[in-house]
């Protein structure tokens, strides 16, 4: 799957108050495809297949799921999000899955709420990938290593287990966009301190490894472009992500969506598009 450029999204009001569905919903009509490039690399580096039981954390609306069951994966997928969970659902529905012979097609997958529901049905997991990727929030992983940590007992001894991350900002054109919401957190009068964009580090990954208790076992880089049709695509989609939440709260949802529409100017195609490389990195690790 090669990444593409998502259909116009046309809203009456793009300041109204966005509410829990509509913004699952431009997640995964909008920006969850990106990432697309690094699930179809790891998945083929790992020889993903019909022997494979993973577990997902923060599996999202579950475009890594599909992708995974649709190389005859069995795929469970766990995420905090119920609107996200919901639009899984619907891409995972019940009776999709391969035909087991008995009569019926599998279930594709299994999507749950937290990882203390996720005990196989069956044998252990024998993969557990977190995608959502960390390194350009501050912050942003303080929950992925006990989530592994809880994770890690429901595989087999040995289970492969992957993680993913922001690369290097010069490698990164939707990293100054990112910085928007930084700049917008830090100018305000919060009462409290609130987290905003930071640098990728080179070692954000390995960090986590290690708290984790996990052996790094190889790393990898792939190249996810973010695509949009217009501005307002971009900017939802991005919005979509939950790095900008802070700045919203910080000031108000119209200025945040004035401002991030700026930033994305220099990368405006003269046929209206949005086009920005970046570099995403992953690791593969040993539980």
């Amino acid at each position: 799957m090669t990444p593409t450029l998502v259909r116009h999204h046309r809203y009456a009001d793009s300041s109204a108050p966005v509410d829990a569905g509509t913004r699952a919903r431009d997640w995964a009509e909008i920006q969850e495809r990106m990432l697309a490039p690094l699930y179809e690399a790891v998945y083929e580096r790992l020889e993903v297949g019909a022997g494979t039981r993973m577990l997902s954390l923060g599996c999202g609306s579950g475009l890594a799921l599909l992708i995974a069951a649709s190389r005859g994966a069995r795929v469970t997928g766990v995420d905090s999000d119920r609107e996200r969970l919901a639009l899984a659902r619907e891409r995972l529905a019940p009776g999709e899955g391969p035909d087991t012979g008995l009569g019926s097609p599998a279930p594709r997958a299994r999507l749950v709420e937290g990882v203390s529901a996720a005990t196989p049905e069956g044998a252990p997991y024998n993969l557990l990938t977190a995608f959502q990727p960390i390194g350009c929030a501050a912050g942003d992983s303080e929950g992925l290593a006990p989530a592994l940590a809880s994770a890690v007992p429901l595989a087999v001894r040995g289970a492969t287990v992957v993680l993913a991350g922001w690369g290097p900002p010069e490698r990164c054109a939707t990293a100054p966009v990112l910085q928007v919401a930084a700049r917008l957190t830090g100018s305000s009068r919060a009462p409290r301190p609130v987290s905003g964009w930071r640098p990728a580090l080179r070692d954000d990954l390995e960090e986590v490894a290690a708290r984790a208790g996990l052996k790094p076992d190889g790393s990898g880089r792939v190249s996810c472009p973010f695509g949009y049709a217009d501005v307002d695509s971009a900017v939802r989609g991005l919005l979509s992500t939950g790095l900008f939440d802070a700045a919203i709260r910080a000031t108000d949802r119209s200025q945040v969506e004035k401002e991030v529409a700026e930033a994305l100017h220099p990368h405006l195609r003269p046929d209206g598009t949005v086009w920005m490389p970046n570099v995403f990195r992953y690791l593969v690790c040993v539980a």
